[in-house]
């Protein structure tokens, strides 16, 4: 049984100019898919975004999604979900996807939430994607527009004083 203890983390940043996000889902996994992308939809909603749909086969296939997209959104939410198989093509997955989205954001300075699952079985899979859960696509999302307040920060974007950060403090 997966565990659903995790802490509360940062208090979700909220928008006045409604930034465009793209949520880019692989939904190998329809059902956990949907569930993510729901909790990615209602964090960003909750936030003032607004948000596009782009759905790609499988996870391997986001981080080069984002990268087409790159120019035509503020920040990105990467979703989809891995789950243990009997072959090694499981760390092979979960490995480049991550580095892939690792690398997007620190070499293109994208703004990103890492919503890909990575996970032993359906059961830890349906858990984490489930929003009433642990909520890891609305974790995913609220990541992203963390990333985007602190970009908007230290590159001094005009507008950025619109951007409520944590605790209220305008940024």
């Amino acid at each position: 049984m997966a565990s659903t203890e995790h802490g509360p983390g940062l208090a979700p940043p909220t928008f006045t100019d409604q930034p465009r996000i793209l949520i880019v889902a692989a939904p190998f996994y329809r059902d956990i898919a949907d569930n993510m992308i729901a909790g990615a939809q209602a964090a960003l909603e909750a936030a003032g975004c607004a948000h596009d749909l782009l759905e790609v086969p499988g996870a391997l296939e986001v981080p080069t999604a984002i990268r087409l997209a790159e120019n035509h959104y503020d920040a990105f939410v990467a979703l989809g979900c891995v789950i243990r198989g009997e072959t090694t093509h499981y760390e092979t997955v979960c490995n480049d996807s991550s580095r892939a989205l690792t690398l997007l954001g620190i070499e293109r300075k994208i703004c990103l939430g890492n919503g890909i699952l990575t996970v032993e079985n359906r059961a830890q899979a349906e858990v984490r994607a489930d929003p009433k859960q642990m909520n890891k696509g609305g974790g995913a999302a609220e990541a992203a527009l963390h990333l985007l307040v602190l970009s908007r920060r230290f590159r001094g974007a005009s507008g950025a004083d619109t951007v409520m950060a944590t605790g209220g403090d305008l940024v």
